[in-house]
């Protein structure tokens, strides 16, 4: 995949100096430490954190166990930049990489990984960088695995489905759809993984976000 072929984090919105606040809106807070709390990382555990954006996720894996390693990626280098600030200022020790989401068993290397973590990605993709994304998530991990997703999901409501509009708007209609008509959960137990489950479900002002859970088999 060409690297200048990814979507923005706000896609058609706004400059990515703007994604934090914006982002803010969504309750984030709460489904980014909902993530976090099913990666539920290890002291020495190895954490990658695909699509890392501006590092919130990373940062916050670092926070609930300073002893694992964590691999943050992402293949625009202007949220990598402002990632790198905030780790710097808050002292963590993150290993930020540039690359595509489905380039990370050359980042990381196969079976490498204890966890995978991704946050507001997929939604963005087209259908086939999808499944790209998620063959390279199950490539990293090692059998028995973690694979946590948080990303807008089924939208089950006529309001979220209207707030919804807000992300189409940002980042299309077309990539961003499937998501809403519950793709994912398909994707990822058709890509190969087990026990692949809907764990959590917050509503927000932008339609509701998802965080699905499965394994390595």
């Amino acid at each position: 995949m060409n690297e200048q072929t990814f979507t923005p984090a706000l896609g058609r919105l706004a400059p990515a100096r703007f994604f934090d606040p914006v982002v803010a809106l969504t309750r984030e807070r709460l489904w980014r430490a909902l993530a976090v709390m099913h990666v539920a990382p290890r002291p020495g555990e190895l954490v990658v954190d695909v699509g890392c954006g501006t590092g919130a996720t990373a940062l916050m894996v670092s926070r609930a166990e300073p002893r694992a390693r964590v691999v943050a990626v992402d293949p625009d280098e202007s949220v990598l930049a402002i990632a790198r600030r905030k780790a710097a200022v808050s002292g963590a020790d993150i290993r930020w990489e540039t690359g595509m989401g489905d380039a990370l068993p050359g980042i990381v290397g196969e079976g490498a990984a204890d966890a995978v973590v991704s946050t507001l990605v997929l939604h963005q993709c087209p259908m086939e960088t999808k499944r790209a994304v998620l063959a390279a998530m199950r490539a990293v991990l090692r059998p028995g695995g973690k694979a946590v997703i948080a990303d807008y999901g089924l939208q089950r409501t006529p309001l979220m489905r209207l707030g919804f509009r807000l992300v189409q708007l940002a980042d299309g209609v077309e990539d961003t759809r499937p998501n809403a008509e519950g793709v994912l959960p398909g994707l990822m137990a058709g890509g190969g993984f087990l026990d692949v489950r809907e764990a959590e479900v917050v509503s927000t002002v932008t339609g509701s976000i998802s965080v699905y859970t499965a394994v390595r088999g």
